[in-house]
């Protein structure tokens, strides 16, 4: 051990300028017993050597692919409609925020989400179209719907009921909203697509529900007392962020016709008891086809 120590020592001892003499130096050296002259030039060369730089990182392009003219007019065109829905949200929470002399600012916030929902299909629709589907537009899509229904939404419906719940209750079910289109978000970027289901409610269906509410609402008076409301938010709020399947619009649309005759029968009876059933059996298919293939997955194990 006593040996080894003052053999450390040597090596820290040795002065740098001691390894830039000649070859024949290093080699007959006698400060460092037990080292072979290789490697002492190993070490004299690791002293020596200039620092490596390391290579600037390089900006990642926001379209991928050829970057011509058309495709660059094609990707802005795309954007413009991700950033129009992104304006409607803020347009949404200042007419709730400020009102009006009438009383109607939640109804023209409503019917702002409605125009975000449109755009925001829009994009998606036409960068598929244009083959201009980036990364970029991905994010931009997803801070988009946490403007427009994630914050949005829950801010005209807070103006919408309150003073009919208690408030701390309301903002709790509107925060509520909030989080958990946050995790919805999140959890639907990194996560693998499955083109029949959706995992949980998407944020944009959850929107539709609110700002048709809200609408229903302000322009019919209300079927439903506010605390049941404010319970459907709260429901919703779960849902987007549960591992229940729901199906995509695509599938709905393709349902026997004669399902949707019931449906419409009843809107023209009652169109708020209608929808408010219509949203209730939404919210619990994706229960029952949960159930479903988990008794199917243990038919076939």
């Amino acid at each position: 051990m006593r040996a080894g120590g003052s053999f450390a020592r040597q090596m820290l001892l040795v002065p740098v300028g001691r390894l830039r003499k000649a070859d024949h130096s290093v080699a007959t050296s006698t400060a460092l017993p037990g080292l072979d002259p290789v490697e002492l030039r190993a070490i004299e060369q690791a002293a020596t050597a200039e620092p490596v730089e390391q290579p600037t990182p390089t900006t990642i392009p926001l379209l991928p692919g050829e970057r011509t003219l058309d495709r660059r007019i094609k990707f802005a065109l795309v954007q413009a409609c991700t950033l129009s829905s992104l304006l409607l949200g803020m347009t949404a929470i200042f007419l709730a925020i400020l009102g009006r002399p009438d009383g109607r600012a939640p109804m023209y916030g409503a019917l702002c989400l409605l125009a975000c929902i449109t755009f925001d299909g829009l994009d998606g629709a036409l960068a598929r179209k244009f083959g201009v589907a980036s990364p970029f537009g991905v994010q931009m899509d997803s801070l988009g719907d946490m403007t427009s229904f994630g914050i949005a939404a829950p801010v005209v419906v807070f103006a919408t009921l309150r003073g009919s719940v208690p408030t701390p209750v309301l903002i709790a079910a509107c925060a509520m909203v909030a989080c958990c289109a946050a995790v919805r978000l999140a959890r639907f970027n990194v996560s693998p697509k499955d083109g029949r289901f959706f995992c949980g409610v998407p944020t944009t269906m959850a929107a539709t529900v609110l700002a048709v509410t809200v609408l229903l609402k302000t322009t019919m008076g209300s079927a439903l007392p506010a605390g049941a409301m404010v319970f459907g938010v709260v429901l919703l709020a779960i849902a987007m962020v549960s591992s229940f399947p729901y199906a995509k619009l695509a599938k709905v649309v393709k349902l026997p016709p004669t399902l949707f005759l019931l449906p419409l029968v009843g809107l023209v009876w009652n169109t708020q008891v209608t929808f408010g059933l219509l949203v209730l059996v939404y919210l619990l298919s994706g229960p029952v086809i949960w159930a479903r293939q988990r008794r199917t997955a243990a038919r076939i194990a």
